[in-house]
């Protein structure tokens, strides 16, 4: 802020407020606990107007989870593991017996 922008503020805060009270205050103190057991997401105004209340929206999203589910099939399983040791080719053996 500017210092013009700064001198021209209106001081709004009632006269009974002791701002010497206020100090020791740790901003976002209790941010973690507040977030931890929510999960608050913003809808547009046109699907606001189609799931008006939190049951509608579960069920929805419940249903599409199961379909999605559905469609995409068993997950596959890799018949080897891994991080299998790699064996040196046929080929590669030949070669290496016949530089010696």
């Amino acid at each position: 802020m500017s210092r013009e922008s700064v001198k021209n503020l209106v001081d709004e805060l009632r006269p009974q407020y002791d701002l010497s009270k206020l100090k020791g205050g740790a901003r976002g103190k209790y941010y973690k606990r507040a977030i931890a057991g929510t999960n608050l997401v913003l809808i547009e105004p046109d699907l606001a107007k189609a799931f008006p209340d939190t049951d509608s929206v579960n069920r929805a999203l419940r249903t599409l989870l199961d379909v999605a589910s559905v469609a995409a099939g068993p997950a596959r399983r890799r018949r080897s593991r891994p991080n299998k040791k790699l064996k040196r080719t046929a080929g590669k053996r030949r070669r290496l017996a016949a530089s010696r």
